[in-house]
């Protein structure tokens, strides 16, 4: 009997030894990345975080912190990132909405090469769209030219672009395909014989895109519009190019302190900010994102 057992415990002990051996050459395997990521991404970001609490007269102080959140700056950019991220973002939504109902539904020659486009578009630096913008309605862009030839005036009447409006058009002109590239992935899976149905019942298609398309797409929706809101948050390119001087936003705000006026410290602390919300968001994303099957 203590035989039978011995023999069945040993089989089991050298399972059990089998498998601790598997998890620690999976730990080993995965320390290599762990370590770059270390190096390149968490070592900076700690130096960042450091810096953020270490005044130019030395020490260890939350006085940083203290300053750059009393300072009117500060607060100003904090105001115009929100609004111009949440605007961009509603823009986004309801334009990315209605093109990719467009290209899903309504049958038109060039249909799929335009939304293969859509995949490419998203490749597409942010600032090739804004210098396409500048092309367009710059000071001496098209539009103007053509109104200037028109009209014999001295000026023409588009000057948006150095605005916040400006920044706002060309976010959404970036950052649409962002939400139209989940849209057509979910419109793609929606049986359209559902359409057929509603529609033979008489429904108009103002409710069928209300009580057909739209809860079909609302996943999509959700986590197309948090990717972008993260995008936007954290856009340099769009604003630097379109030359918009009274427009600051946080990362515009970092370049500002870090460049313009060697404040080191403050720059670190708004830094940390937009770190800490762009966190926040993405984490947001990925819930919605995880939910809704992106």
């Amino acid at each position: 009997m203590a035989s039978a057992v011995t023999g069945d415990i040993r089989p089991a002990a050298a399972a059990g030894d089998a498998a601790s051996g598997r998890r620690r050459g999976r730990n080993l395997w995965a320390l290599p990345p762990v370590a770059v990521l270390a190096v390149v991404f968490l070592y900076p970001l700690l130096l960042v975080v450091q810096q953020s609490f270490s005044p130019d007269e030395g020490g260890t102080s939350t006085a940083p912190y203290t300053e750059v959140f009393a300072s009117a700056s500060f607060r100003s950019a904090l105001t115009t990132t929100v609004w111009l991220a949440v605007g961009a973002t509603a823009g986004c939504l309801l334009l990315g909405f209605v093109l990719a109902m467009v290209i899903a539904f309504v049958p038109f020659p060039g249909g799929r090469a335009v939304a293969r486009f859509v995949d490419v578009f998203l490749s597409f630096p942010s600032f090739l769209i804004t210098l396409a913008l500048l092309f367009i309605y710059g000071n001496a862009g098209m539009a103007n030219g053509l109104w200037t030839g028109a009209t014999g005036a001295a000026d023409g009447p588009f000057h948006f672009l150095t605005t916040p409006w400006g920044v706002l058009l060309a976010e959404i002109t970036y950052f649409t395909p962002f939400v139209m590239r989940p849209l057509l992935a979910a419109f793609s899976q929606l049986d359209t014989a559902q359409l057929e149905v509603a529609s033979s019942l008489g429904a108009g298609p103002a409710r069928i895109v209300r009580q057909v398309i739209l809860p079909e797409a609302l996943p999509a929706l959700a986590a197309g519009g948090s990717l972008v809101l993260v995008m936007c948050l954290n856009e340099f390119g769009i604003v630097l190019f379109t030359g918009a001087k009274g427009v600051t936003t946080l990362p515009m705000l970092v370049y500002s302190k870090a460049i313009l006026e060697s404040d080191y410290p403050a720059a670190c602390v708004v830094a940390v900010v937009n770190i800490a919300i762009s966190v926040g968001l993405y984490s947001l994303y990925r819930v919605v994102s995880r939910r809704a099957g992106a």
